[in-house]
């Protein structure tokens, strides 16, 4: 017993202090998820949402926040019981607009009820209000040539559904015949509504993640900008988006980029009105190419590239108030930070060091945005411009966090294939105890152009196994981002090749420096990319772990590509379609080499992944199961490819710990 207490309470002068248990899978799930936040034109407030889970720990919903930045006074505006959607600030500074089905509503500041401002016949994806108060553009799902009312569709004998091109399906979707189309209205008049996209047999915003990011509309509100793929019956194998105008006075539509052919996206307008502002890449079909930052001036046509030299790739960009600079979020070496562009001298302040930042908005010399990182979810943060020391603003998960014990991180670099320089990072066990010897959990990213980068993550969180009392290791191996352009391509055409190099060098290397680490009791587990290279592990390095875990990998190349729906991305991989180089997609197939399985593996499969459909995984478990290796199916009907519903997640995680926890020693 007394050992129990020792291990169990500190005792110091000023009181008793117990020792926390670190971050539990339930934990996780119940954190409050903070979203974007926006200043009010006259920088004296940000609205926010605050997403969180509902009592029945079924779903989630959100609410709308304010916090006043002189006297940090926060209040919660609305109380609903279903999640507001888009939201920004109205004209008149007191006031908040947000969208829920079809009603646009304007949401005082002191929290009073909400009142409907417009209606629409379309359930609203998200909108933007014109810098003059009045125009509204909006995007909703609707039949491309339908005009603007739906229209009746004959009805015919079956429930069979006829296709005549690609997409049949996309992510977690079959093709119903509707698109994402932009409208145009007034906040005046919002019966008049202009499908300003009529026709299109294309998404605007792009499904399923595009956004209010891909349109702007311009400072005297005459024209809107956006982003969109018209390429009726190529969409699956291309990724040709160009930047249009729709000039609202004579309703016509201009291509602006029609000479790139590879992805043109994110349109920002100067606060000026004379900047066109918007990413774009160089490598037509390459989804994971470089983001660049292209200027036009839209006086003049003259077109003009920023930090084109600046090998990273820009996630999201914003103006300065005086248009002088461009503040962007980019990956960079694992984190994600924001930096300052000097238009006039091309000169790159980095503002942000560590962690996750991003979601950010500005007004004068004031940065506001979203900051995480391995031992805590999103918050807002403050900081000039200019630089300087960060202040956090909100503290929703302070009680939740101050109750949990989270393991140290630190990032590491080795040498890595061809001996080029490769980072990564470990996360010690709570307690930690540099005497004592710990099992592992070697984590693979997917994308596989992605990272395992400094952030806090609700799928693949490190910090549940530190709770565990495993150490975690996870390697940005060749192909990852964050690292530069050549890094990035170099995984292309060798899946199976130079990350596993890396993958193995660096667990020598850990094996070497962190004595504490029992690399021989160790698991590995990936997703995606991540899952394929766990099933290239069972024949390429299956005497190194004692288990694997597998979700959603990729099993084989052939019927990958036969069955997945955005066709570019293994296309660009193995450097063309399977029929016209079947060598490259059959050189690192993993169904090729499954009679030298031999490590127990755990598979996972979501029902509505049409990325990396369920047969996939079947073949896996199938493969494994005929050869009597010890082996799950753990089979979510209603996921895609990714694990988000609360109850399923924490499923998930209990079943993924229990496998650990069968194979795994931990002293």
């Amino acid at each position: 017993m007394k050992k129990i207490i020792w291990f169990s309470l500190f005792i110091f002068s000023q009181g008793v202090f117990a020792v926390h248990p670190g971050l539990t899978i339930e934990d996780m799930v119940a954190m409050k998820r903070v979203g974007v936040p926006k200043l009010s034109q006259d920088g004296k407030f940000i609205v926010f949402s605050v997403k969180e889970l509902t009592q029945d720990k079924k779903r989630f919903d959100s609410d709308l926040w304010v916090l006043e930045l002189k006297t940090a006074n926060l209040h919660q505006i609305t109380h609903t019981p279903r999640s507001e959607g888009s939201y920004q600030w109205y004209k008149d500074h007191k006031s908040i607009l947000f969208s829920r089905d079809k009603v646009i509503w304007l949401q005082p500041l002191n929290g009073g009820k909400a009142t409907r401002l417009a209606q629409f016949p379309y359930t609203i994806r998200d909108f933007k209000l014109a810098p003059d108060g009045n125009r509204l553009v909006f995007s909703a799902r609707v039949k491309p040539k339908c005009g603007e009312n739906n229209c009746e569709t004959k009805v015919e004998d079956g429930n069979g559904r006829l296709f005549k091109q690609l997409f049949v399906r996309h992510w977690d979707k079959w093709s119903d015949g509707k698109r994402s189309h932009l409208f145009l209205t007034t906040l005046k008049n919002p019966e008049k509504i202009t499908d300003i996209t009529l026709g299109w047999n294309a998404d605007v915003p792009s499904m399923p993640f595009g956004g209010a990011e891909e349109y702007a509309i311009s400072a005297d509100g005459s024209k809107v900008y956006f982003s969109a793929k018209k390429e009726a019956g190529k969409e699956s194998w291309s990724t040709n988006f160009d930047i249009f105008v729709y000039d609202i006075k004579e309703a016509k539509t201009t291509n602006l980029t029609e000479q790139n052919k590879a992805w043109d996206a994110q349109p920002v307008i100067s606060h000026d009105g004379t900047l066109l502002a918007y990413l774009a890449m160089e490598t037509p079909g390459y989804e994971s190419d470089r983001f660049i930052l292209h200027i036009i001036n839209l006086d003049t046509g003259q077109r003009s590239v920023v930090a084109k030299d600046w090998d990273r790739s820009v996630s999201s960009f914003a103006f300065s108030e005086d248009d002088s600079s461009l503040i962007v979020s980019v990956q960079d070496v694992g984190n994600k930070n924001i930096f300052k562009i000097d238009l006039r001298t091309n000169k790159i302040k980095k503002l942000t060091h560590h962690g996750k930042n991003g979601s950010f908005d500005l007004y004068g010399n004031t940065l506001l945005y979203l900051h995480n990182d391995f031992t805590k979810p999103n918050e807002i943060y403050r900081m000039p411009l200019s630089g300087g020391k960060p202040q956090q603003l909100t503290f929703f998960n302070k009680a939740s966090l101050s109750k949990i014990q989270m393991g140290a991180f630190q990032q590491f670099s080795f040498k890595g294939w061809n001996g080029e320089k490769v980072f990564g990072y470990i996360v010690k066990p709570i307690n930690f105890n540099p005497k004592r010897k710990y099992p592992m959990t070697f984590l693979i990213h997917g994308g596989p152009q992605g990272s395992f980068y400094n952030q806090f993550h609700y799928r693949w969180n490190p910090q549940i196994y530190s709770a565990q009392g495993y150490v975690s290791v996870m390697v940005d191996f060749h192909g990852s981002t964050g690292y530069g352009k050549k890094f990035t391509d170099s995984i292309q055409n060798d899946w199976g090749g130079k990350p596993l190099v890396d993958l193995q060098r660096g667990l020598k290397a850990v094996t070497k420096k962190y004595k504490y680490i029992d690399t021989k009791n160790a698991c590995a587990l990936g997703a995606s990319y991540g899952g394929y290279m766990i099933n290239w592990i069972e024949s390429h390095w299956y005497d190194q772990f004692k288990c694997l875990v597998n979700h959603d990998g990729v099993f084989d190349n052939r019927m990958m590509y036969f069955s997945t729906e955005e066709l570019w991305f293994p296309e660009r991989e193995h450097k063309g379609p399977y029929f016209d180089r079947v060598s490259n997609y059959e050189r690192f197939n993993p169904v090729n080499f499954v009679k030298s399985w031999k490590t127990p593996m755990f598979v996972i499969q979501g029902g509505h992944d049409y990325r990396i459909p369920e047969t996939q995984s079947l073949g896996a478990f199938t493969a494994l199961q005929r050869q009597g290796i010890p082996s799950q199916l753990l089979y979510f009907p209603s996921e895609n490819h990714w694990v988000l519903k609360p109850q399923n997640s924490i499923q998930w995680h209990h079943k993924v710990l229990d496998w650990l926890h069968k194979y795994l020693k931990n002293n």
